[in-house]
């Protein structure tokens, strides 16, 4: 735990959605004062019954062909989230669903993870309360196959948290810097492959530092892993890291066409 300027100690958080497990439709999961039961949270998120059972949990069969079932019919609704317990699986519906709007955080914000349907806000909700309320570190693992929306979750993660800390000079400056490094590391990270135009061809760890008033101040990222591999050669139908072309777009012609160094024969 880090010491905040003003001694206080600020919180290092890397993104994992947790809470309690459930067991069962009886299970209750107690905080702050209040008793919530999985079964009203089961039923105040069953009201949409033609679109799936948005808690994977609580259906009677538990197997694989079940699970995708449901999962098909809740994207076929456009309801791309579905909880797995505390666990958020997404669903890429390929458009703009318009469900990450300030309207929508309002919605989550301050609420249980059982109260709303199943949305990558609850979870990093859930996270950002327990570590305020806990005074404890907290991680939010964000994975999948190339095209499944790592990029996008990554970045409504970061949304919410701007959204719902304070709104001080300083604290917005570094929200700034944080949402403004999505696009330099994309630019460095991503390329076009045979299965996504906007492939993330890295993995990052990177963590939200928070002073005691559970500001953000600071984002360091420790690891930064890069398929180096890209850079001399690339498969059939691929292309290079996106920065390479915005670089060559960039300058006039004159430091386009001329090289600024005299070329290397062992590089």
């Amino acid at each position: 735990v880090a010491e905040h300027a003003g001694g206080a100690a600020a919180r290092s958080v890397a993104w994992c959605g947790g809470t309690e497990p459930r067991r069962g439709p009886r299970t209750a999961i107690k905080a702050a004062g209040a008793v919530v039961t999985a079964a009203a949270a089961a039923a105040t998120m069953n009201i949409e019954k033609d679109c799936g059972v948005p808690d994977f949990c609580l259906t009677d069969e538990v197997s694989e062909a079940a699970l995708l079932a449901n999962m098909k019919l809740r994207h076929s609704k456009e309801r791309i989230y579905t909880f797995i317990g505390s666990v958020c699986i997404a669903v890429n519906p390929y458009k703009d669903l318009k469900n990450t709007g300030p309207e929508v955080i309002d919605k989550y914000r301050g609420r249980y993870i059982y109260e709303n349907p199943p949305h990558v806000f609850a979870v990093v909700d859930e996270s950002y309360r327990n570590m305020t309320r806990n005074k404890t570190d907290v991680c939010i693992v964000i994975s999948g196959e190339s095209g499944a929306g790592k990029t996008e979750a990554s970045k409504i993660v970061m949304k919410y948290i701007s959204a719902v800390s304070g709104n001080s000079a300083e604290v917005n400056r570094v929200k700034d810097r944080l949402l403004g490094s999505n696009p330099v590391l994309e630019a460095f990270g991503n390329a076009k492959t045979n299965r996504n135009d906007n492939s993330s061809r890295f993995g990052k760890y990177m963590d939200i530092n928070f002073d005691y008033k559970a500001d953000p101040i600071g984002g360091p990222i420790p690891h930064y892993l890069l398929e180096k591999s890209r850079v001399p050669h690339q498969a059939p139908g691929e292309r290079n890291f996106h920065h390479l072309y915005q670089l060559m777009e960039g300058p006039d012609n004159d430091l386009s066409g001329k090289p600024q160094h005299a070329p290397n024969p062992h590089r």
